[in-house]
């Protein structure tokens, strides 16, 4: 655990990338097989189970402390991290030495902990706070808690495995891919190994496009270089057919083939060695739907028969990574586009749920920009542009897939609750709710926290705290005063909020100074806003 939490104390104290690196690497190369992967499994996102509710750790660490309930909570508003609160609230004994337990060791016991009695619970977690210094006690509950957030990607740990193994990065980041967890493979078995049968259902990294700039048609030259296609607005996915079984993978790669069980079909059409890239969309009535809509579908345990008709998908393809078994990533998009099209065109596709996403071309960027306007009538969010000889990469790189997003809806909002924020702005009151009006009162429609500077957010906090109402918790309402434009992605009716409006990605665009709040929106200008 002691090199474990240097290594995350090193992490913190720097924004630079390569010494990063060099932090992660040498941890590496030099820490036992089970830690590097359990370190691995961290840093993607592959954490054990919550043992302890927050509830409790919160009493406990009060108990053991002697600081009163209501103080760590101002004090966790004003830290931001549980994990650290609990951290530094604790007493610290003199000369204490660093454990001598792996981090593998802490991690099993953390998962054996979820299941023992609460007094077991609270018992081994007094225990070893007092066993542990100031950054290992930090390191120990964020395991606990599962809140690691130290600034390193899943691409830059993968960077550090690359120089420690030798192994190339793009190779590791499919080792990677897929469902596994510590408690299931080992080191080698992971990362060192090539074993055939491992990769029979696991998904390939997926490519991802960067938003266009300003004045970007200059920069991307020739227009007859690009293809052209909607940016659908679904769940990116990839399904796999090997060994007549399918896979369904999202992009946050979770196996999700038993939400999808249409997607059977297509072993009766596509061949086995066949890995399609595309987008899971609502298709109710034979029409493309709103995002909305597939929220139905997501989370749900058990995908009944009444949902299943009442919201049917498809997947809408639009590139092919794998075929007749081979790994066709490299080869350029036009050609990998010719196999994708020649498959859909010839299997009647449609009756399993397999759809095209058409290309097009343009004589010049002004049609382009022609058809990113009318996106909206088409349930798409723009377009998504893609240099005709590109391969098909890792990750986020610059260059060869670009996505050109319709301008957003915008609204004018009143602020009306605030709730601190996380992180560095955990002392001000950064998370705001906003309200349209209705009949003559504020209705809630949506909540933002990005948008302001640092200096715009600083005003609004003083007045925040010099005009709070009540207080609910961390929330306080706020006299109904200043009228911010509120930016979105989408919108659609919803029984799930108050308003009956659900909107997507909403974000403050700008602090509306010059309008007083009776001039704000109404609900019924957000409900005019829902396309047809």
């Amino acid at each position: 655990m002691k090199d474990f939490a240097q290594l995350i104390k090193k992490l913190d104290t720097t924004n630079k990338t390569t010494e990063k690196v060099a932090a992660l690497t040498q941890y590496l190369k030099s820490a036992d097989d089970d830690d590097k992967l359990w370190t691995i499994a961290i840093l993607s996102h592959r954490r054990p189970k919550r043992p302890v509710n927050t509830t409790l750790l919160r009493l406990w660490a009060t108990e053991i402390s002697g600081v009163p309930l209501w103080l760590f909570e101002e004090s966790y508003h004003i830290v931001g991290d549980l994990a650290e609160t609990i951290a530094l609230i604790l007493p610290n004994k003199e000369n204490i030495e660093s454990s001598t337990k792996s981090l593998t060791q802490y991690i099993n016991e953390i998962i054996a902990l979820k299941a023992l009695p609460e007094e077991d619970k609270k018992e081994y977690l007094q225990t070893n706070w007092m066993q542990l210094n100031y950054f290992e006690r930090f390191v120990f509950n964020k395991i606990i808690t599962g809140g690691f957030r130290i600034g390193v990607s899943q691409k830059l740990m993968t960077r550090a495995l690359s120089k420690a193994t030798d192994i190339d990065e793009d190779i590791l980041a499919y080792k990677l891919m897929g469902d596994w967890t510590p408690l299931t493979t080992t080191y080698t078995k992971l990362i060192l190994e090539t074993i055939e049968e491992d990769y029979l259902s696991k998904p390939y990294p997926f490519y991802l496009a960067y938003a266009v700039e300003d004045n970007f048609q200059n920069d991307l030259g020739d227009i007859n270089d690009w293809s052209f296609e909607h940016k659908w607005d679904g769940i990116r996915s990839q399904v796999i057919i090997r060994n007549d079984e399918v896979f369904v993978w999202s992009r946050g790669e979770e196996l999700v083939t038993d939400k999808y069980p249409e997607f059977q079909r297509f072993l009766s059409k596509i061949p086995n060695g066949t890995v399609l890239d595309g987008e899971i969309l609502p298709f109710g009535n034979g029409t493309i739907g709103n995002f909305n809509e597939l929220q139905t579908r997501i989370g749900r345990k058990n995908i009944s028969k009444a949902l299943l008709k009442k919201t049917p998908v498809i997947l809408n393809a639009y590139d092919i990574l794998e075929w007749e078994g081979k790994d066709i990533r490299q080869h350029p998009f036009l050609e990998r586009r010719k196999i994708l099209d020649k498959l859909i065109s010839e299997c009647d596709c449609d009756e399993i749920g397999l759809y095209l996403s058409a290309t097009m071309k343009f004589e010049n960027w002004e049609d382009a920009a022609a058809e990113r306007e009318i996106s909206r009538e088409k349930h798409s969010e723009g377009l998504m542009l893609k240099r005709k000889d590109s391969p098909y990469l890792v990750g986020r790189k610059k260059g060869d897939w670009w996505k050109w997003k319709t301008d957003p809806f915008t609204i004018d909002a009143v602020l009306t609750y605030a709730m601190r924020g996380h992180g560095r702005r955990s002392n001000l009151f950064t998370d705001y709710t906003f309200g349209l009006w209705n009949d003559g009162e504020l209705v809630t429609f949506a909540k933002a926290y990005s948008g302001l500077t640092d200096a715009e957010f600083r005003k609004v906090d003083a007045w925040i705290k010099k005009n709070t109402l009540e207080r609910f918790g961390p929330v306080r309402s706020v006299t109904p005063h200043h009228v911010f434009e509120i930016a979105f992605e989408g919108i659609a009716e919803s029984s799930r909020h108050k308003s009956g409006i659900a909107t997507r990605f909403p974000r403050i665009l700008r602090w509306r100074q010059d309008k007083p709040m009776e001039e704000a929106n109404t609900l019924e200008d957000l409900k005019a806003m829902i396309p047809k």
